[in-house]
């Protein structure tokens, strides 16, 4: 892939300004039970079919950041190449500089700059960005496919856009748990009215398609927790949600459950962390998408 040269990165990352509101919120929100699933990931285990079209040089825009881990584990593969995260909003790219500074400080310095900005109104010229990447980010949105363009947009015309999002209905446990099935249907719920398609997986080789790419690469990959150690962190972030976030709030204002059904909820999630012989899986959607 050829580099897509602009001047004036600098210039354009500090115009870029607050987002618009869009239609659709974010459910999940920025409590610290949230940036701790954020922080976890990483380019090997949420970027995995990426990585091989990755070479040194190439300049990336990651759309929807969060505190960055993705980002600049990309950076690395791309380096001295240009990247940049772009989030809604400051909350999470306060970390995101944090995490880049103390890579800097212990000599592994990347070259990534971090930006409020808006997916479907990019501050980029066409083409600038041989690799613009997503990931958990379309399920939160009122119109993906809209999005899609906007990242193809800014894409070289010999680029890559790819894209990652979870599918709830397709997720998996044992042993069954009553609570986890109502957890996942109030979900499904609060996330439809705030906007955004929770089953968002099976859809994005259709958004993609609709998008108006040339040429679209569909695959699919698996999160898997089934150790102890796992089982403790994925159900004890889940119950920390159910109770302290964005989704805890939304789902008490807008009267779809009472705080002792939340608390349910969370007390079914330390059961399926207690279970023994637990196993949850999180099937995922992935698009590698040629302008």
């Amino acid at each position: 892939m050829l580099r897509a040269r602009g001047d004036g990165l600098s210039r354009v990352i500090g115009a870029v300004g607050q987002a618009e509101n869009q239609a659709e919120s974010y459910v999940h929100g920025h409590a610290e039970s949230v940036l701790r699933s954020h922080r976890w990931r990483t380019a090997e285990n949420s970027a995995g079919y990426l990585l091989e079209w990755l070479r040194p040089g190439l300049d990336l825009l990651d759309v929807g950041c969060g505190p960055g881990t993705i980002t600049l584990d990309l950076a690395s593969r791309v380096a001295p190449g240009v990247v940049v995260g772009v989030d809604r909003v400051e909350a999470p790219l306060a970390e995101a500089r944090l995490a880049t500074a103390r890579r800097t400080a212990a000599e592994q310095p990347v070259p990534v700059t971090f930006a409020v900005g808006d997916v479907y109104r990019l501050a980029w010229p066409d083409g600038r960005f041989d690799v613009v990447h997503a990931h958990q980010l379309l399920q939160h949105l009122s119109d993906p496919v809209a999005a899609l363009r906007e990242m193809r947009r800014v894409c070289a015309h010999d680029g890559l856009v790819a894209a990652r999002d979870v599918d709830y209905a397709a997720m998996s446990w044992y042993p069954p748990v009553a609570g986890l099935d109502r957890w996942l249907a109030l979900y499904q719920q609060v996330a439809r009215a705030a906007g955004g398609e929770p089953d968002a997986g099976r859809r994005l080789l259709s958004w993609a398609n609709r998008a108006g790419f040339g040429q679209v690469t569909a695959s699919a990959s698996v999160w898997c927790f089934a150790t102890p150690a796992d089982r403790a962190w994925w159900g004890g972030l889940w119950a920390d949600r159910v109770t302290g976030s964005a989704f805890a709030e939304q789902t008490l204002d807008q009267r779809l459950a009472s705080e002792a059904d939340l608390a349910g909820l969370a007390d079914a999630w330390r059961e399926w962390a207690r279970a023994e012989d637990g196993w949850f899986a999180v099937p995922h959607g992935e698009v590698l998408c040629r302008p």
